[in-house]
């Protein structure tokens, strides 16, 4: 618990705040309240639809037959990126 009352204050007095006032800030927002969550929820969802149309277009492929082995190799390639930026988005919100 130390450790959080350390990161606590650190962060209260880089905001400029005391630590009631910044517990009480982060209470009453909610991320979608922060610009840079907003602009990063935004370029997450750009790229999950880029993929999810590439993805789309595999599973047609797929579908109709024409699956092939590049198919295959480019949709693990689609959902690691994926992941990946997932992944960063949720340490990326985390830390805020």
């Amino acid at each position: 618990m130390p450790q959080e009352a350390e990161m606590l204050a650190k962060k209260a007095g880089e905001s400029g705040m005391c630590e009631a006032d910044y517990l009480r800030l982060l209470i009453s927002q909610k991320p979608n309240d922060y610009p840079e969550v907003r602009k990063l929820l935004k370029e997450l969802i750009n790229e999950v639809n880029r993929i999810g149309i590439n993805i789309n277009q595999i599973v047609f492929n797929n579908n109709a037959g024409l699956y092939s082995k590049e198919d295959k190799t480019q949709l693990v390639a689609y959902m690691r990126k994926l992941n990946q930026k997932v992944n960063k988005a949720v340490v990326q919100i985390g830390n805020q």
